[in-house]
């Protein structure tokens, strides 16, 4: 069963365990934090159209989960006759040139990727001018619980005081210890993280076909 922590709680373990492993490792810090290579595609679905039929889904991941659901979800809503770009953020692709954007991101320290935040804050005002969603993927606080709920929803703070009122939804994702670096894999250890893939494809395909874009 997965543990539920506050934002406090997660923050102060994983302050212990980069602590530990800037002393541990000193001049292998750098090695400790790199992450093994993983895919980020940028995809095309659906025919290549005008503004008006055209939508963006950015992303920010760190082992890869992210980018598969980011694909999957442009996936389903070329299937609803949109033409849809899928990129990785650190690509900055333009949000002015679509009639949506979709960004998601996995969650890293408590919050979405630094990435992701950078893009939205240098893109607030196309963002805010736009149709916009957000899914985030992470693999703790999952249960119906108060304290679940509202340690998930602390996830977007620094998110939602930049884009207020736009959709969210949340994503299990997956652990694969292979996929992280020595630091996140020691981090998710002393979480009690177990490796999974808890990915709900019919939850992701059904929040598709509802988006109101």
């Amino acid at each position: 069963m997965m543990k539920t922590y506050t934002r406090r709680e997660f923050l102060k373990v994983t302050g212990i365990v980069v602590a530990g492993a800037s002393v541990t490792c000193g001049g292998l810090g750098a090695l400790a934090a790199r992450s093994p290579k993983v895919n980020t595609p940028e995809l095309i679905f659906g025919k290549e159209d005008n503004m008006t039929n055209r939508i963006l889904v950015t992303y920010a991941t760190k082992a890869g989960s992210t980018a598969e659901i980011a694909a999957k979800i442009g996936e389903h809503l070329s299937e609803r006759g949109f033409s849809v770009d899928v990129i990785n953020v650190k690509s900055k692709p333009d949000p002015k040139e679509y009639q949506a954007v979709i960004l998601g991101s996995c969650i890293r320290m408590g919050t979405w990727l630094p990435e992701m935040i950078d893009y939205i804050t240098a893109n607030q005002v196309a963002l805010n001018a736009t149709r916009t969603a957000l899914f985030t993927v992470h693999m703790q606080n999952a249960g119906d619980d108060e304290t679940s709920k509202a340690a998930r929803s602390a996830y977007m703070d620094k998110v939602r005081a930049l884009m207020p009122g736009s959709e969210e939804v949340y994503f299990l994702g997956t652990m694969d210890f292979t996929k992280l670096s020595i630091l996140d894999r020691l981090i998710s250890k002393m979480v009690k993280a177990e490796e999974s893939d808890q990915r709900d494809w019919d939850r992701i395909k059904l929040w598709s076909e509802s988006l109101v874009i």
